[in-house]
């Protein structure tokens, strides 16, 4: 019987647990940095914030990113 394995899609969306993990921030600066972002892209309260967005806004490489993504 062969080996089934479920793929995982690689994530759209970055939120403050995120952020935390891949700044080391608390999570109090991870919401503002998500606040941040929706402001400078012109977004509303509760619009999601990209991985590509908070990328650009941080200068972090996306690929280093990715693999804090879990």
């Amino acid at each position: 019987m062969p080996f089934s394995q479920k793929i995982v899609p690689n994530r759209i969306v970055i939120y403050a647990k995120d952020v935390m993990n891949i700044t080391g921030r608390s999570e109090c600066t991870a919401r503002k940095i998500l606040q941040q972002i929706r402001q400078t892209t012109g977004k509303k309260k509760g619009d999601m914030v990209t991985v590509v967005e908070f990328c650009q806004f941080a200068g972090i490489d996306l690929n280093l990113a990715r693999d804090f993504l879990v």
